[in-house]
């Protein structure tokens, strides 16, 4: 074989790796990649937070946090109460089905990544950045918005099935 047979092999494997992770992820937690995001950003926020703050953090439009948070509160992962100290203001609050989601899930794919990218030396981290935004561009890929998210499909999808053309993947 030769080198851009094994490039091609290895994206190919990068993209494989994405998919078998969110089936993993589905029968273990019953979620996908970016409900289990926001689930781990309200976790981390100690059980609450507000959807402004989820979109700011995951780098999303705010309609696309609505949109997956709706889908969250449908599925009893999370709930939506009113602020106590600001009745303007909503809050998204897990709830113990999502605690239990939590726990049952795997390890997210990016965070696999980071702890074995915060590994490396940081020359190792610089030419492993260098040469993945030279792949992105190789794709025509450079101006894609992206969050950072391991996931195939995009983020949020409307209910006819179409990509929330505000939301960042």
């Amino acid at each position: 074989m030769d080198r851009t047979d094994d490039s091609l092999i290895a994206l190919r494997r990068i993209l494989r790796a994405t998919e078998l992770y969110e089936r993993d992820l589905a029968s273990a937690a019953g979620v996908t990649p970016a409900k289990l995001r926001v689930m781990q950003i309200v976790h981390m926020k100690g059980g609450w937070t507000t959807p402004k703050a989820l979109a700011t953090q995951m780098g999303v439009s705010q309609a696309t946090i609505t949109g997956l948070v709706d889908k969250l509160a449908k599925d009893g992962m999370v709930h939506r109460a009113q602020s106590e100290t600001d009745r303007r203001q909503v809050n998204v609050m897990l709830t113990d089905d999502g605690k239990t989601a939590l726990d049952r899930a795997p390890d997210a794919l990016q965070q696999r990544f980071v702890r074995e990218f915060e590994r490396l030396e940081d020359w190792e981290q610089a030419q492993l950045l260098s040469s993945l935004e030279r792949v992105a561009a190789m794709l025509d890929a450079r101006d894609i918005d992206a969050s950072p998210v391991l996931t195939v499909g995009a983020i949020e999808k409307d209910t006819h099935g179409h990509k929330d053309p505000r939301s960042k993947i």
